[in-house]
């Protein structure tokens, strides 16, 4: 068939341009020639709609935003990487190396540059792309999917790639340019800018709608193939070095900088080599990860609950430079934490220009002697967050008289408090407007009530309006209020109240988080949430029965009471219930009574048939035992299901641990002991 031939044509070819433009930045046609082989494609496959398939190149953009993000398990968890800072680190981690492997002589080391990006995980199936997901919190991840598709240095299938399915692991990340373009375009439209690359690789890899995500221009390399159950490289790549030429051989983005090193004198050479030149790079980096080559060794190594043992990131040194600190400022936070900055005369830094910097609290200010009008070093830790160091020449004579902290809230002019066992001052003034901004800002955040489209700039506009003066004030709002507003239309105004009315029915954790009580952070707010169920049996919960809450200590059972007993919180809850939101969930409370699995750890690896892998751990937890993702000494038995991971049976054999099928894992629910 003369179009089938044309369409596997084209897909072929236009798979080629991206490669070479994405992942060699070595393009062989113009922009325009590149389009019109996709406009042909984009035809072809109209007019035959059966020829159309899921890896087509024109298939990367989605057309409709998704409903949210569903959370998947990896194959194998994404472990941190343990940081080395100097010389000496590096040191002392290839003599932990060396004598974990029991050798004397040098070992091979594969050295990368530390992408500062976003951790993805690609799963491929048979060699085509099937799923995308973030790092999550290491063990499970958001599937990202459709976002992911939209990377042009993503191939939606693999050229030569093995067979089965697999993961491979990697970085998304913004180019420079791209960043630049970016900001460049929010200040044209009077928006914040925004503040590093890879936060807003980050932010745009969760972005909803992947139409949007396909503008942001994200890039991406891989490092790492997993196998199933975490197999850390195919039969046919013993060795790290290899596994990278096989992701470039079958069309992977891999960044070429990397280097094997023989000893760690090589890979101290290396990361000395990039410390000065990474800033000629197209993307940000802040450090160089340092691998063991052979992957046998490795497995002999083995892993930490956290870290690889055969695996340390390096970090580069922060860039300080000298610039005039103007003034300090003072900002009030949404629990009226009252925290110092420092203003500044625009800066370069690690790349981008600084004006304003972090400055902690006023003793911080006082330790190290920072006053304003007087010159100071600055860097960047981690290149991202810029700092005051201290003052660049501390000893001169005429120096400017030290700062004092103000006693009055900058923005409403209520006193200033300090806890005698608190290093921050706050203003208990709950009326304050820039609390109530703070507030409203973390309020409607993604991880909270994801409010989206309700971003600072909106948040200002409806606290100086005058328009919000409570959170319960968000679900009054009309269009006619809203479209009144500047750069709010007809169709923002309808989105913004679409998501305001999406969030009455969030889950009652993300309130609670929401409502911004002292020391009640996400696990927090679940935790109480699974506990009593609904907002009303919190608020009448007493100082006892919040301290008898497992993972809740004193500090945050008195934040929480002290929230509650306040008159006009308790009124915010009452309007909040009237105006529809979700204040009651579902208790998930562990039986009253003894837990016999108390003490004890398991690990469930292969697929049960009477239950999830989810509900098994929820029923082993609420008997008192711990569910881990990894066997160790401390495991006591490994519970298998069909097709058990490999590497856990044979390191739960090899350390002598007992292994439950899933009949013996039926009979210890049923009679634990």
């Amino acid at each position: 068939m003369i179009a089938a031939n044309r369409i596997h044509q084209l897909r072929d070819e236009i798979r080629r341009h991206e490669e070479l433009y994405y992942m060699h930045a070595a393009p062989e046609v113009s922009d325009a020639d590149f389009d019109a082989l996709m406009n042909e494609l984009k035809a072809l496959e109209a007019d035959h709609p059966d020829l159309l398939t899921s890896d087509s190149p024109t298939q990367r953009v989605g057309g409709r935003p998704a409903e949210g993000f569903a959370t998947v398990e990896h194959l194998q968890p994404l472990l941190s990487l343990d940081n080395a800072y100097n010389d000496d680190d590096l040191r002392a981690f290839d003599e932990r190396v060396r004598k974990g492997l029991a050798i004397e002589t040098a070992p091979v080391y594969v050295a990368e540059l530390k992408i500062d990006g976003l951790s993805i995980a690609l799963t491929y199936d048979e060699g085509r792309l099937v799923r995308g997901a973030t790092r999550g919190d290491g063990t499970r991840g958001e599937d990202v999917t459709a976002n992911v598709r939209t990377v042009k240095a993503i191939p939606l299938s693999l050229k030569h790639g093995p067979a089965g399915r697999f993961e491979i692991r990697g970085e998304v990340y913004l180019p420079k340019q791209a960043f630049a373009r970016m900001n460049q375009e929010q200040e044209a439209a009077g928006e914040p800018l925004f503040a590093n690359p890879r936060n807003t690789a980050a932010g745009a890899m969760r972005n909803l709608d992947p139409a949007l995500v396909a503008k942001r221009g994200l890039s991406a390399w891989m490092y790492q193939v997993v196998g199933p159950e975490g197999a850390g490289a195919s039969k046919d790549a013993p060795l790290h070095a290899q596994m990278l030429r096989d992701l470039k051989a079958w069309g992977m983005a891999v960044e070429p900088h990397w280097q094997e090193c023989n000893g760690i004198d090589a890979v101290i050479a290396f990361c000395d080599a990039w410390r000065d030149q990474r800033h000629d790079l197209a993307f940000e980096t802040d450090g160089v990860v340092i691998k063991l080559n052979d992957v046998a060794m490795r497995e002999r190594l083995g892993t930490t609950s956290k870290f690889p043992r055969w695996a340390t990131a390096f970090k580069f040194p922060a860039e300080r430079k000298i610039a005039m600190l103007h003034r300090i400022e003072v900002n009030i936070g949404r629990t009226g934490a009252a925290t110092p900055f420092a203003v500044l005369e625009p800066t370069v830094v690690a790349g981008s220009t600084i004006s304003m910097a972090t400055l902690h609290n006023p003793d911080d200010i006082i330790r190290k002697d920072i006053r304003p009008g007087e010159l100071v070093i600055i860097e960047k830790a981690g290149d991202v967050i810029p700092r005051v160091v201290g003052p660049a020449h501390p000893e001169a004579a005429d120096r400017p008289a030290p700062w004092v902290m103000p006693t009055d809230c900058p923005t409403c002019h209520s006193p200033l408090h300090k806890p005698e066992d608190e290093a921050v001052w706050r203003c208990e003034n709950s009326s304050c407007p820039s609390k109530l901004r703070r507030g409203l800002e973390h309020f409607a955040s993604r991880g909270a009530m994801n409010i989206e489209g309700m971003g600072e700039s909106l948040v200002a506009q409806l606290i100086e309006s005058g328009l919000v003066k409570s959170l319960a004030d968000v679900y009054q709002l009309t269009a006619e209020t809203l479209e009144g507003l500047e750069r709010m239309g007809q169709k923002s105004a309808a989105k913004v109240l679409r998501e305001v009315d999406k969030s009455r029915r969030n889950p009652v954790w993300r309130l609670l988080y929401g409502l911004g009580i002292r020391h009640v952070g996400e696990r927090g707010a679940q935790v109480l949430a699974d506990h009593f169920g609904s907002v009303a049996d919190i608020q009448a919960a007493s100082l006892e029965e919040l301290q008898q809450v497992h993972e809740i200590g004193p500090v945050l059972a008195e934040a929480v009471r002290t929230w509650f007993d306040e008159p006009r919180n308790r009124e915010l809850i009452a309007r909040l219930q009237a105006a529809g939101l979700t204040l009651t969930g579902e208790r998930k409370v562990a039986p009253a009574g003894p837990q016999p699995l108390a003490g004890k750890s398991f690990v469930i690896t292969g697929t049960l048939t009477s239950m999830s892998r989810e509900d098994a751990q929820a029923t082993l937890e609420a008997l008192g035992a711990k569910v881990t993702g990894s066997v160790s000494k401390k495991t006591t038995a490994l519970i298998t299901g069909a097709e058990p991971g490999a590497s856990k049976t044979e390191k739960a054999s090899a350390l002598g641990i007992a292994t439950l099928d899933e009949a013996g894992l039926l009979a210890l629910l049923d009679s634990p002991s």
